[in-house]
């Protein structure tokens, strides 16, 4: 890991980690919000049951938070899980009624809580980019 990384690497990963091992115990109220909440933007999920839909987004979050923390998996890698699980999360805002401001990208108060993915989808580009341009830099 290379020092320039380890902060965003830390404060994402940790957050992330956090938020999973949260959803891992969730009760059938939480499992329920959460599974009908990500029907709305992605319908493909309405083939699972909450509970189980809560499970995978806990092992998600869970093995994208440890791998942002672990010092030996490279940044590129970390990174590009990032950048996958937060770009469905920026999809979320983007596709839910609501979140933002009618014909803008810019979030309503409801929306603020999910328009700030975007920092992680940012965060997780960034891992990427500074690993390939190392990469290349060094050929």
């Amino acid at each position: 890991m290379k020092l320039r990384q380890i902060p965003p690497r830390v404060a994402t990963g940790a957050f992330i980690l956090h938020s999973g091992l949260q959803k891992w115990k969730a009760d059938d109220a939480t499992a329920e919000g959460l599974h009908g909440f990500a029907c709305g933007a992605y319908p493909v999920f309405h083939k699972l049951t909450p509970q189980k839909f809560t499970r995978l987004l806990s092992c998600a979050e869970i093995t994208t938070g440890s791998l942002l923390l672990a010092p030996f998996v490279p940044g590129a890698v970390a990174g590009a899980f990032l950048s996958g699980f937060s770009a469905a999360l920026v999809g979320l805002y983007g596709r839910t009624p609501g979140l933002r401001e009618p014909g803008s990208v810019w979030p309503t108060q409801n929306g603020i809580p999910l328009a700030k993915d975007s920092w992680m989808l940012g965060i997780g580009l960034g891992l990427v980019t500074d690993d390939l341009t190392d990469a290349c830099r060094h050929r």
